[in-house]
C-alpha cells in the first residue's frame, strides 16, 4: 500500500472519528437538558460501575460484585425505558461511525494484531488503483440497470441464439445475483462476461463491485494491459508498490479489457500465474475473479495458452453479451 495515501487516510479518518464522538457528545447534551433524568441515571450508572470494579479488585465482600451487578442491571433497564418513553434509543446516544466495524479508526483487531480494516483497504484500492483506470463505480449501480437498452425481439441469425437479448441480460444478471449471494462459498465459480463492446459488461460489474464492497469485502479493478505492463514493470525494479500481493490477496478482482493488452511470453505468464493464484485460495480466503473481454471463446482460445483456457473454462460462469451497442444508442436518443 502507498504509505503516503494510508497516512493522508488515517489523518480523515481520525478526523471524522473525533467529528463523531463530539456530535454524540452535543446530543448527549442536548438530551439531558430536554430529560433531566437521563443525566442522573448516566451519574448513577457509572458510579455503580467503578464500585463493582473496586468490589472486585478488593475481594472484600464475596457478596459485592453480584449485589453490584444486580444494581447495574436494573439502572441499564431504567435508561432504556427512560429514552424509550421519550421516543429515543441507546444509538441515539451513540456516535455514527461511518464503519462500524472499525469505529473509524481504519484498524480492527484480530487474534493475530490489528489489521487494516476493509473499508481503509478499499479506499487505498480506489486511490491507487481504481479511481486512476477511470472506474466510475460511484454510479454503476443495480438501480440504474436498465433492460430497455436490451430488445426482446429474437434475432437467431444476428445474435445466434434462441433467446432475445433482453431474455439474455436477464439470465445474466440473474447469475450475477448468485454470484454475489454465494461470494464466500469456495464452490461458487468466477464470472467471464463475453461479447461485443457497449453491451453493459462493465456496467454489470460495477453493480457486483458495489454490492460486494457493501459486505466489508474489497475489489479491485484493473484494464488488462494496465495490470499487466504494471506487473512487468515491477519485476523489471521499475516499481515498488504492492501490485501482485494487492491482486493475489483482493477479494473481488475485476479485469477488464482481456485481449487489448500486447502479448509476450512475460505478460502471458503473469496473467496466468494470477488466474491460478487466486483460485488455489491462498491463505485459507476465498477470492473471486470477473474477467470481462471483447473476445469470444474461440478467440480467446485462439490467442492464449491451453493451460489459461483451461483454468478459465473449468472455473469461470461464461456470460455471453449480445445486443445493440449501448453507448450508439445512448447518442443516437440525444440526438
Amino acid at each position: 500500500m502507498n504509505s503516503q495515501n494510508l497516512k493522508s487516510l488515517l489523518i480523515e479518518y481520525d478526523q471524522k472519528r473525533n467529528k463523531a464522538i463530539l456530535d454524540a457528545e452535543n446530543k448527549k447534551m442536548e438530551l439531558y437538558s430536554s430529560i433531566p433524568e437521563l443525566e442522573k441515571l448516566d451519574n448513577d450508572i457509572n458510579s455503580v460501575s467503578i464500585s463493582a470494579i473496586k468490589a472486585v479488585l478488593t475481594n472484600t465482600d464475596s457478596n459485592a460484585p453480584k449485589k453490584l451487578k444486580s444494581e447495574l442491571s436494573n439502572l441499564k433497564k431504567k435508561k432504556v425505558t427512560l429514552l424509550k418513553n421519550a421516543g429515543k434509543s441507546l444509538s441515539d446516544l451513540e456516535p455514527n461511525f461511518e464503519c462500524n466495524n472499525c469505529k473509524d479508526t481504519g484498524y480492527i483487531s484480530t487474534e493475530n494484531g490489528n489489521i487494516l480494516c476493509p473499508c481503509i483497504k478499499q479506499r487505498l484500492y480506489n486511490l491507487q488503483y481504481n479511481n486512476a483506470n477511470i472506474y466510475d463505480l460511484k454510479n454503476q449501480n443495480f438501480d440504474k440497470f436498465n433492460l430497455n437498452y436490451y430488445s426482446d425481439k429474437v434475432d437467431k441469425e444476428k445474435y445466434n441464439s434462441e433467446i432475445s437479448p433482453k431474455e439474455n441480460i436477464l439470465k445474466i444478471k440473474e447469475i450475477c445475483n448468485n454470484f454475489i449471494k454465494n461470494f464466500d462459498d469456495p464452490n461458487e465459480n468466477n464470472l467471464l462476461f463475453c461479447g461485443n463492446s457497449g453491451l453493459g459488461k462493465t456496467f454489470l460489474s460495477s453493480c457486483i463491485a458495489n454490492e460486494i464492497i457493501k459486505t466489508g469485502k474489497t475489489v479491485l479493478y484493473q484494464t488488462a494491459p494496465i495490470m499487466l505492463d504494471n506487473i512487468i514493470d515491477y519485476k523489471f525494479g521499475k516499481t515498488n508498490n504492492d501490485i501482485i500481493k494487492n491482486i493475489n490477496n483482493v477479494d473481488l478482482l475485476i479485469i477488464d479489457d482481456l485481449g487489448t493488452e500486447t502479448k509476450n511470453d512475460y505478460k502471458i505468464t503473469e496473467l496466468f500465474n494470477i488466474i491460478n493464484s487466486r483460485l488455489l485460495n491462498q491463505n485459507n480466503k476465498i477470492t473471486k475473479t470477473i474477467i470481462s473481454t471483447n473476445l469470444s471463446l474461440q478467440e480467446l482460445y485462439d490467442a492464449y495458452e491451453e493451460r489459461i483456457i483451461s483454468r478459465i473454462i473449468g472455473n469461470y460462469t461464461s456470460c455471453y453479451f449480445f445486443g445493440e451497442d449501448i453507448r450508439i444508442k445512448n447518442r443516437t436518443c440525444c440526438k
